[in-house]
């Protein structure tokens, strides 16, 4: 703009001059300065996505029981299926319904888990009941995702992603190491990253990687840190992703209240504006929910399907919310000048020991269980999460 006004200026001298020196001349007209105008502001197309999601998968021995009771006079060995049939229309209504494993999977059923053991590795009938019930993909960024070494890892991703499951997290080789699940929705890609907070199955979170495995330390937290996670998220949305959803294994198990950890990270990748949700695990008890700059966190969901109780823990003590979970509904929409905004709802859920059914859980159907989770969700306090329970 000022190197026009300067030939503008310029211009005029001249042909004031010449008016000067021969007043019979017609001057020539000059041009005026161009218009300028703000720039456009850029658009991009409007997509919105609808994710379920719900908390740990962890058949114990007496829930693996009850899948091979259901297998009777079938050629299967277990049927798990049973179990997913109450949620499964809520999950097959979603356009990405994701999953938290909190067991390996075997390839042949064999080195399954056994009785009083912290080392879980369950039938591949497992993966196929997930698919079946509406699920889409799994996460295995878990305590437990090293009880049966890099061999048991490798499996676990066979045979979910055989059964039609897309697999996020730590993966069985470094070439694919860090790699997103995608999920294509119509128009939308949904990135799904996953993280633990340990791999050894350690009490705290911890740094230690496996020899065998080094690149396992990006499924790793604590030493991916923030940074390490943000590095992902954008690189799943130089891929193509408009959404990037990051599940987290995280918290003190059996506490309600989220960590300075979990509330600082939460914080830290919401306000990027790189991350649209995070889904958390691990705990066994459902924590509270959060809004930061418009997108949600759940710091944990509970268990969706397990054999924890205190009815069947040796001493009692085990919370009656380790036999509950939800099914977290969150509709991710992205308008035309790029703003992201969330919506949350959510329906609780509990595992009726007698044959592990999943049920939703309402106020006339289960009263304590749905009245001990709204409580637990909100309980940030009022204004702190945007969330409304489904029934």
């Amino acid at each position: 703009m000022r190197a026009t006004h300067l030939r503008w200026i310029a211009a005029s001298a001249v042909l004031l001059a010449g008016v000067v020196g021969c007043t019979t001349a017609d001057p020539e007209p000059v041009p005026p300065p161009p218009a300028t105008s703000a720039a456009p502001t850029p658009t991009v197309e409007p997509v919105q996505v609808t994710i379920a999601a719900a908390g740990d998968i962890l058949p114990h021995n007496p829930v693996n029981r009850s899948a091979i009771r259901y297998a009777q006079g079938s050629d299967a060995s277990y049927d798990y299926r049973p179990m997913f049939a109450d949620i499964a229309p809520v999950l097959s209504a979603a356009d990405v319904a994701i999953c938290h494993l909190e067991t390996a999977i075997s390839r042949d059923n064999t080195s399954l888990s056994v009785p009083r053991s912290l080392s879980f590795n369950s039938p591949r009938e497992l993966a196929t009941a997930l698919a079946d019930a509406g699920y889409d993909g799994c996460e295995f960024a878990s305590n437990h995702m090293w009880d049966r070494g890099l061999r048991g890892l490798a499996a676990t991703i066979e045979v979910a992603e055989e059964a039609g499951l897309t697999m996020a997290g730590p993966r069985a080789d470094a070439a694919t190491s860090g790699e997103p699940a995608m999920h294509e929705v119509g128009p939308a890609t949904v990135a799904h990253l996953a993280y633990t907070y340990t791999i050894l199955n350690e009490w705290g979170p911890s740094t230690t990687v496996p020899d065998d495995a080094p690149w396992l330390a990006r499924s790793l937290w604590p030493v991916a840190g923030v940074g390490g996670i943000l590095k992902d998220a954008k690189a799943a949305r130089e891929d193509g992703a408009d959404f990037v959803v990051v599940s987290m294994h995280w918290g003190t198990e059996y506490v309600a209240e989220p960590t300075e950890d979990q509330r600082r990270i939460a914080r830290e990748l919401l306000k990027s504006g790189e991350v649209d949700l995070i889904l958390g695990a691990h705990v066994h008890v459902i924590q509270p929910c959060e809004t930061i700059n418009g997108r949600h966190v759940i710091y944990g969901m509970g268990n969706s399907l397990s054999n924890q109780s205190p009815q069947t823990s040796s001493s009692g003590s085990l919370p009656p919310a380790t036999q509950e979970g939800m099914i977290a509904q969150v509709t991710l929409r992205r308008d035309a000048q790029g703003v992201v905004t969330s919506e949350f709802t959510y329906h609780p859920t509990r595992v009726d020991l007698q044959g592990h059914v999943i049920r939703l859980a309402t106020k006339e159907s289960h009263p304590q269980t749905y009245a001990r989770t709204v409580a637990t969700v909100e309980s940030l306090g009022e204004g702190v999460c945007d969330s409304t329970p489904a029934s």
